[in-house]
């Protein structure tokens, strides 16, 4: 088995394309000298800050939210620590995906690593290991009100640690007992400050966000490529795209996709036939200006999120050379959650135009037959899949209803102001697979209306993005089970490289 490429963690600054291979596991991770040596600091001041003084310090040796004001003896700090984790531990309704959770655990080594959160060494390697080593803990969606941290979803991350919960590992589900005596792991034993370290954070927000983000940006490219073959499929015109009409609107995200579309488009014999209608349906004459704001949409919520993921987002920070222990805000999620609300609304818009471009090949117009079929009537051809588009479109609408504006009190008045930022990530989980679904479905209905313009041919791009695709999914020359196409054609885009075809 070839052997994995090495990320190390440091201070140099994380980008998407960074992002990526570490979500997909393509990534062995370690903690640079650099790192260690940060945290290592960090940690004797702290462990000297303790031993000096007895000053209460809030949740190292005080309560938690609103039992700040009870103070800790020294003797129990550890045993604090150990009850904090086990009573955070509240997640239910579905699990988290596997990939966001083998992204948690990164996303949390990294942000200790920076030597503001007092954390031990081993804590972090163990961490690393468990991202290395594929250790997945069963984490729950529902639990996390994006403020105080992704308390209770970090909770479930961390209680394998200490031999609690339960881990996925080799395709088998440990509890956390096991899994430490099968790979031979000691427990951790948290010192004052640690579990808190570990519960307060963003990772949650942040690993959704993140993965929803490396789709957006290839669900962008997809939705040009599909468009630009709906276009030409629909007999479209190219004037709409000219340099010149977005030169005088000049929003860059517009730019863009209008020069995008005319690149994909080049070559095309259809796209320069001459044309008996003036104008074509918003849908196709404004992708510019539709699929160009999302992406500036995107590119703005990928500032967010690489802004967030290169940050400290636990409580109390700790500033060895300052001589400061600060409890501040730093978990609070809502630059995420405003960010994940835009984001979903950016995202479904792209599936919101897509619905309509498959409604407008499939209506009989521009001399292209009913439904697509040879023969309708006896057969329904695409009618109904433009249902399921639909069906999926309004998802989407009611999906983007924004959860960062709701705001519910908690730890008795203590934390009176939430994000809700947890909601906004997980509900952007299902929008961008219901966007495959969407435009799977125009990529079946504009491959099976581009066979109605032969012998024309399209561009020699869009050609071989055709021609791919049909080794998946066929022509339709009859009915037949479309729920089957519709799935290969998800894992297709899923799949496929554009810059290949």
């Amino acid at each position: 088995m070839t052997a994995l490429k090495l990320h190390s963690i440091s201070d140099q600054v994380i980008t998407l394309t960074d992002l990526e291979p570490l979500l997909k596991g393509l990534r062995s991770v370690v903690l640079s000298e650099e790192a260690k040596k940060k945290i290592i600091r960090c940690r004797t001041y702290l462990d000297e800050k303790l031993a000096a003084s007895s000053a209460p310090i809030y949740g190292i040796n005080t309560g938690f939210g609103s039992l700040y004001n009870k103070n800790i003896p020294k003797d129990q700090l550890e045993k604090l620590q150990e009850n904090l984790v086990k009573s955070h531990a509240c997640g239910t309704g579905p699990e988290v995906p596997r990939e966001i959770v083998h992204l948690m655990l990164f996303l949390k080594a990294q942000s200790l690593s920076y030597g503001y959160s007092g954390v031990q060494l081993e804590t972090v390697e163990r961490l690393i290991s468990m991202y290395n080593e594929r250790v997945l803990p069963r984490v729950y969606e529902m639990g996390s009100l994006g403020a105080s941290g992704d308390l209770a979803p970090l909770a479930h991350l961390t209680l394998p640690m200490i031999g609690l919960g339960e881990v996925h590992y080799h395709d088998t589900i440990y509890s956390g007992e096991e899994l430490l005596k099968t790979l031979n792991w000691n427990t951790i034993r948290f010192k004052a400050k640690e579990g808190l370290a570990l519960l307060n954070g963003t990772q949650f927000m942040s690993a959704y966000g993140v993965w929803s983000l490396i789709h957006a940006h290839r669900l962008l490219q997809l939705a040009n490529s599909i468009g630009a073959l709906s276009l030409d499929a629909f007999d479209g015109r190219i004037e709409a795209f000219d340099e010149l009409v977005h030169h005088a609107r000049p929003h860059k995200g517009q730019q863009q996709t209008a020069q995008t579309i005319r690149r994909l488009l080049q070559g095309s014999e259809i796209i320069v036939q001459s044309k008996t209608h003036v104008q074509d349906p918003y849908s196709f004459r404004c992708i510019p200006q539709v699929h160009g704001a999302s992406s500036d949409t995107i590119d703005y919520v990928t500032g967010i999120f690489l802004t967030e993921v290169n940050g400290v987002t636990d409580n109390p920070n700790i500033f060895p050379e300052e001589d400061k222990i600060i409890s501040g805000g730093n978990f609070h999620g809502q630059p995420l959650a405003l960010a994940l609300d835009f984001l979903a609304i950016a995202v479904a818009e792209l599936g919101s135009i897509s619905e309509r471009r498959t409604y407008q090949l499939i209506s009989g117009s521009r001399d292209l037959p009913n439904y697509l079929v040879a023969n309708p009537g006896i057969n329904s051809g695409l009618m109904i899949p433009q249902y399921t588009a639909a069906s999926l479109v309004s998802q989407n609408k009611q999906l983007c209803s924004p959860a960062s504006v709701d705001s519910i009190v908690s730890s008795n008045g203590q934390e009176d102001h939430v994000s809700m930022g947890a909601n906004a990530a997980t509900k952007m989980y299902r929008i961008v697979n219901n966007l495959y679904s969407i435009l799977a479905i125009e990529l079946i209905t504009a491959t099976q209306a581009l066979q109605f313009r032969r012998p024309l041919k399209t561009s020699p791009y869009l050609e071989g993005f055709t021609d791919t695709f049909r080794r998946v999914v066929p022509f339709i020359e009859t009915d037949r089970l479309l729920h089957d196409d519709i799935q290969k054609a998800e894992t297709f885009l899923k799949e496929v490289d554009i810059e290949k075809i």
